[in-house]
């Protein structure tokens, strides 16, 4: 078959012109491949663009360096001689090139690599190219990760407090006594529980209340003085029963807790019910409600909500939840057995460390001053711990794993409160349950009805600092108001650690204040007060 001269030079064309795209393509492959290999940095990425912008003319040498020797490497791939002819089809030449252009690279790298190598790494190579800052300097040590140095505090951490546990082990011994947490006095306290499980007494009643008003049966009035009614007895019942019997201090607080938390269901139950049937009487303001949250706004009063709101995670009522899809059986497990291991925790702190200090201190006004401070730091840390761990087994574990089993889906039972720069955001966010509770019931009421906001702000601290003194005070049948004083005390630190961070504009600032006034201070100074009160009040019982 005869092959005609145009179709030659059209092949010899097509030739030429696969020829110049394989050598563009191997040339820029081993640049990349070399320059990645032999200059630092971020010079592999962008060769020559580092040198113009900062002036290094070694840098440009280097690179046309680069591009030389690769321009070599590729002209003698292409002087490698080729078999077979055009006529033979277009796969056999492909797969030949193929074969040339990955010899000519494996080859020719190594040779351009140790070429490049011997230039650059010579004595006279620059070795300080451009601006840097020190990693830990003020301008760039935000920029730097940190992950390194928080590793190294964990392990000191864990050092450290290692080493004092086996101190305080071969010092004082295992100091653990079953009798702290179930004494034969804890099984005498037998009003204690009953009175705890009569409690439900007072959401069924309110509920009647609301059943009744619902089918038009009593008046408003008659509503609100029931509520009332309801919610004082509710508090003042476990009140009377604690201090009737002189129970174990543990009994009682467990006694108050609960208390506390029905009665502010209760009060949600009725305040909440009370806006649902203003809002009954006006569709359009129903409706606009409606549309602005996406919730039903209907007032109707069941069994079903009250049951399911008065176990539910939360003190804030509503007729409907955001619900889970299913029940993480897995998850619940590992979390319980997370609340374990944490509550024994907790309770080595407190046997092992805490009450050894307390035993051995003075009332922290009566006796020598620097004896008191030095009682006050030493109790800091082991308070710290208990408190943390606190923190996490209730808000974190126990809330979330009931959340889990009645498939509640708002979990945010805490923000970020350790990174609080100021008081005023750790007491927003803390304690969402009952931050969000104070918002609605107490805050925004005091704003509607024209009540300044500094004003409803102290009525909120009122508010939390008299819970406070319930939970303490009865239990301990102390009524000297310190945990009533440390609460109304953070309104002064909420103004100067606000007025700091406005100054400053520093978030460090005011949560160093926060660290320091509140848990290394405050904290272990209402242990130490109440504690010595407690025995005093014993020793002049006997």
């Amino acid at each position: 078959m005869a092959i005609s001269p145009e179709s030659l030079d059209t092949t010899s064309s097509s030739e030429d012109t696969n020829r110049r795209n394989n050598r563009s393509s191997i040339r820029r492959r081993l640049v990349n491949r070399v320059a990645a290999k032999v200059l630092p940095e971020s010079d592999s990425n962008s060769l020559g663009a580092e040198s113009l912008g900062n002036g290094g003319a070694n840098d440009v040498n280097q690179t046309d360096l680069i591009g030389n020797l690769c321009e070599r490497a590729v002209e003698s791939a292409d002087d490698t001689p080729t078999t077979g002819s055009v006529s033979e089809g277009s796969s056999y030449g492909n797969e030949n090139e193929d074969a040339v252009k990955e010899n000519g690279e494996s080859s020719n790298a190594k040779e351009v690599e140790a070429s490049t190598v011997k230039f650059n790494y010579r004595p006279s190579a620059p070795a300080h190219r451009k601006l840097k800052e020190s990693p830990l300097s003020s301008d760039a040590i935000f920029k730097q990760s940190h992950a390194g140095l928080f590793n190294l505090c964990i392990v000191v951490l864990v050092a450290v407090n290692s080493r004092l546990i086996i101190e305080n082990l071969m010092k004082y011994g295992w100091l653990m006594d079953s009798g702290f947490w179930f004494s034969p006095k804890s099984l005498g306290d037998w009003p204690l529980p009953m009175c705890c499980l009569s409690l439900p007494i007072f959401p069924l009643a309110a509920f009647l209340v609301e059943k009744l008003v619902q089918q038009k049966y009593i008046s408003e009035f008659v509503v609100i003085l029931a509520h009332v009614v309801i919610t004082t007895v509710e508090l003042v019942y476990p009140v009377l029963v604690i201090l009737r019997y002189d129970s174990a201090v543990l009994s009682g607080v467990t006694l108050m807790f609960f208390s506390c938390i029905v009665w502010l269901k209760l009060v949600s139950y009725a305040h909440t019910n009370y806006d649902l049937r203003v809002l009954e009487k006006s569709k359009d303001k129903r409706e606009a409600l409606s549309n602005y949250w996406s919730m039903d706004y209907s007032y109707d009063v069941t069994f079903k909500s009250l049951v399911y709101f008065m176990v539910a995670p939360t003190l804030c009522y509503q007729p409907t939840y955001p619900r889970a899809a299913c029940i993480r059986k897995g998850w619940v497990v590992r979390q319980c057995i997370k609340l374990v291991i944490f509550t024994g925790l907790m309770g080595f702190i407190v046997e092992q460390y805490i009450n050894p200090i307390v035993k051995n201190s003075q009332h922290p006004l009566k006796g020598n001053i620097l004896y008191a401070i030095e009682r006050v730091l030493k109790l800091s840390v082991p308070n710290l711990y208990v408190w943390l761990c606190m923190f996490y087994c209730f808000f974190h574990l126990w809330l979330n794993i009931l959340a889990e089993l009645l498939c509640f889906g708002d979990r945010e039972f805490y923000k970020d409160w350790w990174n609080a720069r100021t008081v005023e955001e750790y007491w927003r966010m803390w304690n969402m349950p009952v931050h969000k509770w104070m918002v609605r019931h107490i805050y925004f009421p005091c704003l509607r009805n024209g009540i300044p906001k500094v004003v409803a702000v102290l009525v909120a601290f009122l508010v939390s600092a008299l819970f406070h003194e319930l939970c303490i005070a009865v239990p301990c049948h102390i009524f000297k108001f310190w945990a009533f004083s440390g609460i109304m005390l953070q309104v002064p630190l909420v103004i100067v650690t606000n007025y700091l961070q406005n100054k400053f504009q520093n978030s460090m600032v005011g949560n160093t204040m926060f660290w320091c006034f509140f848990s290394i201070l405050g904290q272990p100074m209402c242990v130490l007060l109440y504690y010595h009160d407690l025995m005093n009040r014993k020793a002049s019982a006997r």
